[in-house]
């Protein structure tokens, strides 16, 4: 499809992407937004439980550090951006590789793709927040440079254009952000599966965003080595994917 799609067309799966990415970047901001803190990691006498890969990897979640402590508050807009691609590098790798947490999607959709592209998606949203940048058109803008290597044309949405993005965004989200919703990893997860899916409408254009080097391709095409190969290639595609928003977002700064 290329360059074949319209501006408009991108611009409509985008909108809605950028609007269902809010509950899930505000559950990841939260000190505790999954309960891992008060994961039990040993019994009353003192030894540890019995736990699957499931557990040990939440457990290291509950480990890391979050927005809303003093720490925080004196990082720099560099550190912020570390912190969010560390987070949701792991979030997501949790999301991809824990069974059950991506529901019916996950037996559908490509891992690498589905979760690969909303990954970089959230990562960019996130990052324009740093920037104090919220403005869905300049949003739209950014995923589109980055994911896509499109400058779009953003034009503001008619109501009929806002109300199907609503629409869209709600259908995404599932009732996430809702103050009756608790913000659940299964429901988090769920969301960033969805997104996925809704990046995925415009799969051949995804072609374009950041990747890993020719290492990790090889790599991913081997026997046994192949999902570290594929991991690595994401890894490194969402390291690339932030160093391409800060600059962009520098240079409006300046």
């Amino acid at each position: 499809m290329g360059d074949a799609i319209p501006d408009r067309a991108i611009v409509a799966i985008l909108r809605p992407f950028v609007r269902a990415t809010r509950p899930v970047l505000d559950g990841l901001r939260e000190s505790d937004p999954f309960g891992l803190r008060n994961r039990v990691t040993a019994r009353d006498d003192g030894t540890l439980d019995e736990r699957g890969l499931r557990d040990k990897i939440l457990d290291a979640l509950a480990a890391v550090e979050v927005p809303g402590t003093a720490a925080w508050a004196a990082m720099d807009t560099p550190a912020r951006t570390r912190w969010w691609v560390r987070r949701v590098g792991r979030f997501t790798t949790v999301v991809a590789a824990v069974p059950g947490l991506g529901g019916a999607l996950a037996k559908r959709l490509p891992v690498s793709s589905a979760v690969g592209a909303a990954a970089q998606g959230l990562l960019l949203v996130a990052i324009a927040g740093e920037h104090g940048v919220r403005d869905e058109d300049e949003l739209v803008n950014l995923l589109g440079a980055v994911l896509f290597r499109r400058e779009l044309a953003v034009a503001a949405a008619t109501r009929a254009e806002d109300a199907e993005a609503d629409a869209r965004a709600a259908e995404i989200t599932g009732g996430l952000g809702e103050p009756s919703t608790t913000p659940t990893l299964r429901r988090v997860a769920g969301v960033v599966w969805r997104l996925g899916r809704a990046l995925l409408a415009v799969e051949d254009e995804l072609d374009k965003r950041p990747h890993g080097n020719i290492l990790h391709e090889g790599l991913s095409m081997l026997p046994v080595v192949g999902a570290a190969g594929k991991y690595l290639g994401e890894w490194s595609g969402l390291k690339k994917a932030a160093r391409s928003a800060e600059k962009r977002l520098a240079e409006r700064a300046g």
